[in-house]
């Protein structure tokens, strides 16, 4: 059995998985709020409940909203600050007394849909996160490819790639810089260029319900600056597909308009990377967790 863990901020969800990579069990608890301890005695209790739930013990996978400095073994860039600086991944392995693979949540997305999703038929494959913010990670041959700096695929802050008329210097982004791709295409960015645009605050989740009219300018703003930025991605690691996630990822018309765009973009003017929808939404992460022990144990 693979036992996938996708902590988030305000949620942590459990899921095991077996050999066929059938579900065997889902559960979601809320998220201690600032506390490491109290984080790492939930996680460790939510395995030891589901490991008697299913009658298997199994091997641990966890995603999380940060990332494992390779230098000190502690947790930076974690946006559940509780985390940073902590050994967390040495500190669960000791408390479950088993080895545990840890990565970034982008990461296990991007394996999920690598590995039995959307791209499971594709060896090179960049999952992208556009939600709260913008997020991405690498797979290959249904490997992640992490890095050396543990950075691989944070692409949401790189600049914008092609700015146009407007949107230099850009809005600030949270990592201390302007301009990045993550205030130009998440979640809030569409909200605020809509609100830019029509000159009224409206949820990201309700523009697509708006009438065409309306929402047109928004959205041909929108997936110039998603081609753009997708295209940057294309030129540097030249994946055979792109998986898109998180909230934005269910408007359905970027996966025709924005292959078009990107044409523009793409060196040689050609491109042949094929722009998806996750099969598995919000489940994704969770079931990368799992599935970054892709041996049985």
């Amino acid at each position: 059995m693979r036992i996938g863990i996708d902590l988030g901020g305000t949620k942590t969800e459990i899921l095991c998985l077996g050999t066929s990579g059938e579900e065997l069990l889902r559960k979601r608890i809320p998220t201690p709020q600032g506390n490491y301890e109290k984080t790492l005695t939930s996680i460790r209790d939510l395995v030891l409940s589901a490991e008697e739930e299913t009658g298997q013990k199994g091997s641990l996978g966890i995603g999380i909203p940060g990332t494992i400095s390779h230098k000190t073994g502690l947790v930076k860039n974690a946006n559940s600050i509780w985390l940073i600086g902590h050994p967390f991944q040495k500190d669960l392995s000791q408390a479950l007394d088993r080895d545990v693979r840890m990565s970034n949540d982008a990461n296990c997305f991007a394996l999920s849909e690598a590995t039995d999703g959307a791209a499971q038929d594709y060896k090179n494959v960049f999952g992208v996160i556009l939600g709260t913010g913008t997020d991405g990670g690498l797979v290959v041959n249904k490997q992640v490819i992490d890095g050396i700096n543990g950075v691989t695929g944070e692409w949401g802050h790189n600049s914008l790639p092609w700015p146009q008329a407007g949107e230099l210097p850009g809005e600030d982004c949270y990592c201390g810089l302007q301009g990045c791709i993550e205030t130009f295409i998440s979640g809030p960015a569409l909200e605020r260029t809509f609100k830019n645009i029509c000159g009224t605050a409206i949820e990201a989740k309700d523009i697509s319900s708006l009438p065409h009219d309306i929402s047109e300018p928004v959205f041909h703003v929108y997936e110039d600056r998603l081609a753009r930025a997708l295209a940057s991605i294309i030129n540097v690691f030249d994946p055979d597909a792109i998986v898109l996630g998180g909230g934005l990822s269910n408007i359905d018309r970027w996966y025709e308009t924005v292959p078009k765009i990107w044409q523009k973009w793409v060196f040689g003017n050609e491109c042949d990377t094929q722009l998806l929808k996750a099969t598995h939404g919000d489940a994704s992460g969770v079931r990368g967790a799992a599935w970054l022990w892709p041996e049985e144990d």
